[in-house]
């Protein structure tokens, strides 16, 4: 039973974060228009570093604070990877994606539970179960309804531009590495995971952005433009910052990574229902694609809950 209650947790805190993000691209689709991703991203990770150390430090002292002795360089590519990475690629690739972005971008984030599991497979070498693949491919089958309006053609006539499209997997690509970089840190818990990666990726983050204002390809951020980023800065910086990332890292610390991205598939279709509220209809191939995606992840779950007790 309480095997059972943990595994059910962790389940919870994935979930937490996957709605958390879902909610993010509508979101960042407002904030874009007032900043580019890059500076914004450097506001954001730096403010989400600063409450997430001083949440590790609260929590388990300052001795989780010291690298000593640590794997600090990998630690410090894998936050690369997770913010600096995701932060940039996928934002960007929403940007690119212009008034569709917010849908697109999220969409692309169906393909890193698939990214995670061939990730998995080349670095560790361990093949994963048929399952598992059945389970990601109806999830990504349900959420590509959900993004075309229940019409798969759609998708092909009106895309996403190839540049929207790189970034965009890239973004995804980074996550995944992020994710499943956890694993090599096992004596380490989510809080210190979580703070350690942010704090170290925010100087791969800083040292990006000014670069890129040097060679001109960003502006410099104006002060004046802060006060009305606020309400997105808090959202981004509080709940899809430190609320999300921890309960990520929490979660996949209890259910694995491979298990865990899967509940990356509830990333879009938070996205669309925010657009839904928003006045979007809901048509009936996007109510079954819900159902697909629902019906992967309880699929999974028995399936794991059932491995483990064998």
């Amino acid at each position: 039973m309480a095997v059972r209650t943990e595994y059910l947790k962790g389940m919870a805190l994935c979930l937490t974060a996957a709605v958390a993000w879902g909610v993010s691209f509508p979101v960042m689709g407002l904030a874009l228009q007032r900043m580019d991703p890059f500076n914004f991203t450097a506001f954001r990770y730096g403010a989400a570093a600063a409450i997430m150390l001083a949440i590790l430090f609260y929590r388990e002292g300052g001795a989780a604070l010291r690298l000593r002795g640590q794997r600090y360089v990998l630690a410090w590519a894998l936050g690369s990877c997770g913010f600096c990475g995701y932060g940039f690629f996928i934002f960007h690739g929403q940007q690119l994606a212009g008034q569709s972005g917010a849908l697109s971008a999220s969409a692309m984030i169906a393909t890193t539970p698939m990214l995670t599991l061939l990730l998995n497979w080349a670095i560790r070498r361990k093949r994963p179960s048929a399952v598992a693949f059945v389970c990601i491919g109806l999830s990504f089958f349900g959420v590509l309804l959900v993004v075309s309006g229940g019409a798969l053609d759609s998708l092909l006539r009106q895309g996403v531009g190839g540049d929207s499209a790189a970034f965009l997997l890239l973004g995804a690509a980074s996550w995944a590495l992020y994710t499943l970089g956890a694993s090599f840190f096992p004596a380490w818990s989510g809080y210190r995971y979580s703070a350690i990666t942010t704090a170290l990726g925010l100087t791969t983050i800083l040292a990006s952005d000014l670069a890129l204002q040097t060679l001109g390809y960003i502006p410099r951020p104006a002060l004046s433009v802060l006060p009305t980023l606020l309400p997105y800065l808090g959202y981004m910086v509080l709940v899809a910052g430190v609320l999300a990332v921890l309960c990520w890292n929490l979660g996949n610390k209890i259910i694995t990574p491979t298990n865990g991205v899967l509940f990356l598939d509830v990333v879009p279709l938070t996205a669309f229902a925010v657009e839904a509220l928003a006045g979007t209809p809901i048509t009936p191939g996007q109510l079954a694609g819900a159902a697909c995606t629902a019906a992967a992840l309880v699929l999974n779950n028995v399936y794991q809950r059932r491995s483990q007790a064998a």
